[in-house]
């Protein structure tokens, strides 16, 4: 077994208290290659912001759990050179089993979330529970879920959203002991979070969506004070990103996020986690698609994997200073 310490990594707990505490939430930014974690510490260390790097069970496939593991503990060395050893958390997103999170948690992850949200409610409670006895006796935090979030992001999908039912969060946290709960209030995973009927459009057709359901927060927010709340599919879909891949070749339709003051106004409250991936993968994709159509020459892939880099760098500290305001939180 690897512990996150020997990573020179943290967990969530202390990094919560200070979020909740400070009204600010910690950027939870995926990765599963060397580009994107270049970037996601470069503007959390040039903010001074505290991260969390997510690795979904798809990325692990796909990178190789070995190398995205030293790949962290790199990370961790990484931000040392550039001046600033911020917090950093390496966080198991979307674990579906207690085999996943369990060899997470040996692997040297340092925070896992359990997602049954999916089950019935008693068997999210008994699977959610069973990780966290388990991650516990190793001092790895552990995220819950309840409620179902639309869309479809990596292997994690579903058709239809269930907003979580605050007379159950009690309940759940109580049994199940987890450090940190995901809620479901309207946001949802991809590019397209919401169909255009369910939108309308402003003065320049811009679709704009529904807000989210800060009543239901606020609710939860009393039955729970103080205890962590994470959103997830919280990327807002920047439109000059969407049309830059539109004009580029792209095929992006009716691609709408999250608004995000609306985001902002979350992190305020109890919420001290959003996850971001879907507005990452778009600054990366517009910048690589420039690339090829003003220089289709070009077949060196660090001419386009370079600039695809510097501007998901860019994003997230736009994101880290105007949206969560964690910078100068690390």
């Amino acid at each position: 077994m690897v512990s996150y310490r020997e990573l020179g990594l943290v967990n969530t707990r202390k990094m919560f208290a200070d979020a909740v505490k400070g009204g600010y939430a910690i950027p939870a930014y995926n990765f599963n290659n060397m580009e994107q974690l270049q970037a996601i510490i470069q503007a959390c260390v040039e903010t001074k912001s505290p991260v969390i790097l997510q690795v979904s069970s798809g990325a692990r496939k796909y990178a190789n759990a070995t190398l995205l593991r030293n790949m962290a503990r790199g990370a961790v060395e990484y931000a040392k050179e550039l001046g600033y050893p911020i917090p950093i958390v390496l966080h198991l997103d979307h674990g579906d089993s207690f085999e996943l999170a369990k060899d997470c948690i040996e692997s040297g992850f340092s925070s896992v979330m359990i997602d049954g949200s999916h089950l019935p409610y008693d068997e999210n409670v008994a699977l959610t529970k069973k990780v966290v006895e388990f991650a516990h006796q190793h001092d790895v935090t552990v995220e819950g879920e309840l409620g179902v979030l639309a869309g479809v992001e990596d292997e994690v999908s579903a058709e239809h959203s269930n907003y979580t039912r605050p007379e159950e969060v009690e309940d759940f946290v109580k049994k199940t002991g987890v450090d940190s709960l995901a809620i479901s209030i309207g946001t949802s995973h991809g590019a397209t979070k919401f169909k255009p009927e369910q939108c309308t459009r402003n003065a320049d057709g811009v679709l704009i969506p529904p807000p989210l359901r800060f009543d239901i927060l606020e609710e939860i927010e009393k039955r729970i004070p103080g205890f962590p709340i994470v959103l997830h599919g919280s990327s807002s879909v920047p439109q000059e990103q969407v049309k830059i891949i539109n004009t580029h070749g792209g095929a992006l339709k009716d691609a709408v996020g999250i608004p995000e003051e609306q985001l902002r106004r979350a992190a305020r409250s109890a919420v001290c986690k959003i996850n971001i991936d879907s507005d990452g993968r778009l600054a990366m994709t517009a910048a690589i698609r420039k690339v090829f159509a003003d220089k289709p020459a070009e077949f060196d892939p660090r001419k386009y994997l370079g600039p695809a880099r510097d501007a998901l760098k860019e994003l997230y500290k736009h994101k880290n200073e105007n949206v969560l305001g964690s910078a100068g939180k690390g």
